[in-house]
């Protein structure tokens, strides 16, 4: 794994060992494919540099969780093609998970979570996300930050997948995910409707799923919210209602995370630390779900 990988400043000052380590970080700086505003391959050490503000008491769980197990891997060593490095990725997630360990990648452009799909086995995918990420091609690609959602379902299949926050899409994507019986949930419907609606509506699609993988967008988060992100989109969620909907997600068996579209550039690390908060407590939500089950 070493190979492929250097180190960088630990996520949150965690120094855990890997083998006494739950979860495994991982940054994967790669952003060839970005097409409006790139520079999310500066995500990684943007939100490893705000995690180290963080406080460890969660107000959410009434706890304290600095006893989290946490073993920052560093980041990918990113050369070849855009196959080469989602390759690499996978390889290295692959022996993450060998070892037992939840990987925890920080991107880095959104393309890179189909490199981490591919590291696991009949596993569902719930994404957060402004946009489908279906076009079949763009400007030229059949594998970019645009197409790879096409890309995993045809992989994993259509109905394996969830993508939450919606707001910005094009006809062709409309259409295949309409023939497809790709499920999605739009932003509109997550602000005008009661959150336990669609937290029903979440829980009755997973629960045909026994391991999920979670993908976050930052651009998931309203630009008011997290201006710092390579397409931006209005009408999108507040930091409380995507955490209130990561707290019930993560009831789930969460195998494998990833967080992506931070670029840090274009604020002064609102959306790194907004990265960083919500990495923290999806860990944290994972963790109090293991928890919780070994108390039962």
């Amino acid at each position: 794994m070493e190979r492929y990988l250097t180190k960088n400043r630990n996520f949150a000052e965690y120094d855990s060992a890997f083998s006494e380590a739950k979860y495994v970080v991982l940054g994967a700086p790669f952003d060839s494919t970005s097409t409006y505003r790139s520079g999310s391959r500066f995500g990684p050490v943007a939100i490893r540099e705000a995690s180290i503000n963080l406080e460890s008491y969660s107000l959410r769980l009434g706890r304290d969780i600095d006893v989290l197990k946490i073993f920052d891997a560093g980041d990918l060593i990113i050369q070849g093609t855009i196959e080469e490095n989602l390759s690499c990725l996978r390889l290295v997630i692959e022996e993450i998970r060998s070892a037992g360990k939840i990987p925890i990648v920080f991107g880095g452009e959104h393309t890179i979570t189909h490199g981490c799909v591919q590291a696991f086995n009949d596993v569902a995918l719930l994404s957060f996300d402004a946009h489908l990420d279906m076009r079949d091609e763009y400007l030229g690609r059949k594998l970019s930050h645009a197409t790879f959602m096409r890309r995993i379902c045809e992989s994993i299949g259509s109905d394996k997948i969830l993508e939450i926050g919606i707001r910005a899409v094009c006809n062709e994507e409309i259409e295949f995910v309409d023939r497809e019986n790709v499920a999605y949930i739009t932003s509109l419907e997550i602000i005008k409707h009661d959150k336990r609606e669609v937290t029903n509506k979440i829980r009755n699609h997973l629960s045909r799923f026994e391991h999920l993988y979670l993908t976050i967008d930052m651009d998931v988060l309203d630009p008011s919210y997290a201006p710092a992100v390579g397409n931006p989109v209005p009408e999108g969620l507040s930091p409380t209602i995507l955490l209130d909907l990561l707290q019930n997600v993560c009831e789930k068996n969460i195998v494998g995370v990833d967080l992506v579209e931070v670029s840090p550039h274009y604020d002064y690390g609102v959306t790194a630390f907004q990265a960083a908060h919500i990495a923290y407590n999806v860990i944290a939500f994972i963790e109090n779900r293991s928890r919780t089950k070994s108390d039962s």
